[in-house]
């Protein structure tokens, strides 16, 4: 894990609202958060290749289920 640090400074006349809304908004796009909800839990090596291979196939049947679908499309447009 890298460490970079979320700063932010005060803009002239800007209010709380508006800087903690902008703090907010950097601190979920450096994925700190993210990060941490992942690691909160120790997970053993062989489930996170277990959980990639299911994604991986996951995605897979996705992807010809819809490439089923666009044949069918052309298929009936030549109809």
């Amino acid at each position: 894990m890298s460490v970079s640090l979320v700063a932010i400074k005060k803009r002239d006349g800007e209010d709380i609202t508006s800087l903690l809304k902008r703090f907010k908004r950097k601190v979920e796009n450096s994925g700190h958060i993210a990060e941490l909800k992942e690691r909160r839990y120790f997970v053993k090596p062989s489930m996170v290749k277990r959980i990639k291979k299911n994604e991986v196939q996951f995605k897979r049947k996705v992807e010809k289920i819809l490439e089923q679908e666009r044949l069918l499309r052309v298929k009936s447009r030549m109809l």
